[in-house]
C-alpha cells in the first residue's frame, strides 16, 4: 500500500468521525484540507529521504566501482611480476566489490521505483487539495443547508405536527358549532334589512300583477273599427 493510499484511509476515517459528531461544516472542510496538506508534507519528506538514500547509494556504488577497478589493476601488476598468488587475492577482492555493486544497483532500482510512486502520490495529493479548495465554499454551503434541514426534521419529529393539525381542526369545528348556535338564535327574527327587502319583493310582485291585468284587459277589448261596423 502506498503512502498516499494510507493517508487517504486516515483522511476518510477522520471525515467519518467528524460526520458522526455532526461537526460544523466549515470546520469540517478546513480540517479535511489540513489533513491532506499534512499528508502532502509527509509524502514530500519521505521523497526527500528517498532521494538522499539514492545519492548515498550512488556514491557507495561509485566507490565500489573504483575499488573493483583498483584491485583489477593490482592483479595485472601481480601477474606481470609473476605473483599469481597475489593476483588471485586481488581478483577475489575485485569480485567482492563487483558483488556489492550488483546489490547496490538492485537497491537503486527499487529506490527509483519508490521515488516514481512517491512522485505520483505528490501529484495526486496536490490535485486533490486544489480541487478541495476550489469546492470548499460549495461544500460548506451544502453542509450548512443539510444541517438546517436535519434540524427541521428533528423539530418535526420532536413535535407531532399531525397531532397539532388535528387539534387545530378540532378548535375550528368548535368555532363552527359556536357560530351555528349564534345563527340559530337569529332564526325566525327579521332584521330591518330583511323587512325592507321583503317590501322590495312585494313591489316587484305588484308591478307584475298590474302588467298582467293590463294585458288581460287589452285582450278583452274589441278593436275600434269592428265596433263601428256593428253600429251600421
Amino acid at each position: 500500500m502506498s503512502i498516499f493510499s494510507r493517508m487517504t484511509d486516515i483522511i476518510n476515517s477522520n471525515l467519518n468521525a467528524l460526520l458522526d459528531k455532526a461537526e460544523d461544516p466549515e470546520k469540517m472542510v478546513r480540517l479535511i484540507i489540513q489533513e491532506m496538506e499534512e499528508a502532502l508534507v509527509e509524502v514530500r519528506s519521505t521523497s526527500a529521504r528517498a532521494i538522499a538514500d539514492r545519492k548515498e547509494l550512488e556514491r557507495r556504488r561509485d566507490w565500489q566501482e573504483a575499488e573493483a577497478q583498483e584491485w583489477e589493476r593490482k592483479a595485472e601488476i601481480a601477474v606481470r611480476k609473476g605473483r599469481d598468488d597475489l593476483a588471485k587475492g586481488a581478483l577475489v577482492e575485485s569480485n567482492k566489490s563487483r558483488e556489492s555493486i550488483d546489490i547496490m544497483s538492485e537497491e537503486l532500482t527499487a529506490l527509483e521505483d519508490t521515488l516514481s510512486k512517491l512522485n505520483e502520490d505528490v501529484g495526486a495529493l496536490q490535485a486533490k487539495i486544489k480541487d478541495a479548495k476550489a469546492r470548499q465554499n460549495a461544500i460548506i454551503i451544502r453542509g450548512k443547508a443539510a444541517q438546517t434541514r436535519l434540524g427541521v426534521r428533528r423539530t418535526l419529529s420532536d413535535h407531532n405536527i399531525d397531532d397539532a393539525i388535528a387539534r387545530f381542526e378540532t378548535y375550528e369545528r368548535k368555532m363552527d358549532d359556536l357560530e351555528g348556535q349564534i345563527e340559530s338564535y337569529d332564526m325566525g327574527q327579521k332584521t330591518l334589512s330583511d323587512e325592507i327587502s321583503d317590501l322590495e319583493g312585494d313591489e316587484d310582485v305588484d308591478d307584475q300583477l298590474n302588467q298582467l291585468k293590463a294585458k288581460v284587459q287589452q285582450a278583452q277589448t274589441p278593436p275600434a273599427d269592428l265596433n263601428q261596423n256593428t253600429n251600421h
